[in-house]
């Protein structure tokens, strides 16, 4: 396991990594920066904590909402869709650190 060190709406996380999961983990990082980022240009939201809230929501919102057609490599089948959501939620509170806890 590595660590990489990422930057979600201008602030620096320093995160674990499996060894080969680089891509995916910038690509998720890009997914949560944008909607976080959005959210905040949007104007309406401006604690830190509320933003990262609206956009997990949302992001689960866009998962949930995809087609249960076959999995596709990197993802997991509908069923799993939850335990995946909870893991990634953990991951944000960890990274969130002394910044508090999504949920």
């Amino acid at each position: 396991m590595k660590q990489m060190e990422v930057t979600i709406m201008g602030q620096s996380y320093i995160l674990a990594c499996p060894d080969g999961g680089e891509a995916s983990l910038l690509e998720a990082v890009a997914s949560v920066d944008n909607e976080m980022s959005a959210i905040r240009d949007a104007g309406k939201v401006k604690a830190r904590e509320r933003i990262a809230v609206l956009a997990a929501l949302n992001l689960a919102y866009q998962l949930a909402e995809r087609p249960s057609a076959a999995p596709t490599r990197g993802t997991a089948p509908a069923a799993a869709d939850g335990v995946q959501i909870d893991t990634l939620l953990a991951r944000i509170d960890a990274a969130l650190g002394s910044d508090g806890h999504l949920l």
